[in-house]
């Protein structure tokens, strides 16, 4: 990134700076087309949420009041944009009817294998993250986009809040079943590299 943002004056924005609007998009179009990519699992959905994004914002920026920051507002329309494209091709399955609530109960995980024997090159080899982006993707979009915000793009917990319209606590329930998941999936994947490992060492 060329830019830092705090070289882009909201209210040059506001008043429909295009220099501006170019450093905002400049800055904000890797990290944000990376969430929708994460979400949506294909590059061309992906760009259609970010040029949308933009193209909300430039419409909209006069509006913006400043009770979030830019990057909060901007994660909030391209986190709403790629879930309304997850609810028109998966219409069967609405995101608001899966059956998982935000009251704090969780549901552990079936399987959770001791990685303690793993040695730490394994746990970020090229494989091991192959695993883990597909179990990213089976998460539930509700749960994804929280566990991208905060673990993938590092926004706090108060940001990806503000982001998504949830509170404090909705966002840590939210982010230990996203975690809990990926840590059974993972569990899954490495008992079996674990148990294939052993074999041929015998």
């Amino acid at each position: 990134m060329t830019e830092t943002s705090t070289e882009i004056s909201i209210e040059a924005l506001r008043s429909g700076d295009r220099i501006h609007f170019a450093k905002m998009v400049d800055y904000y179009s890797a990290p944000l087309y990376r969430l929708a990519l994460r979400m949506l699992g294909d590059q061309q959905d992906a760009e259609d949420v970010l040029q949308t994004t933009f193209i909300k914002a430039h419409q909209h920026l006069a509006e913006f009041e400043g009770r979030s920051s830019l990057a909060t507002w901007l994660y909030r329309v391209a986190s709403n944009e790629a879930l309304m494209l997850i609810r028109r091709k998966k219409p069967v399955v609405p995101i608001e009817e899966e059956p998982q609530s935000d009251d704090g109960e969780v549901v552990l995980p079936v399987q959770l294998a001791d990685w303690a024997g793993i040695p730490e090159d394994d746990l970020l080899d090229h494989e091991a993250r192959i695993q883990l982006d597909r179990a990213i993707e089976k998460l539930p979009a509700r749960l994804r986009v929280v566990f991208l915000m905060r673990d993938v793009e590092g926004l706090s917990i108060k940001e990806t809040g503000a982001a998504l319209s949830l509170t404090d606590t909705a966002v840590k329930t939210r982010l230990l079943r996203a975690r809990l998941f990926l840590r059974e999936q993972l569990s899954a994947y490495f008992s079996e590299r674990l148990r294939k490992e052993n074999q041929n060492e015998a």
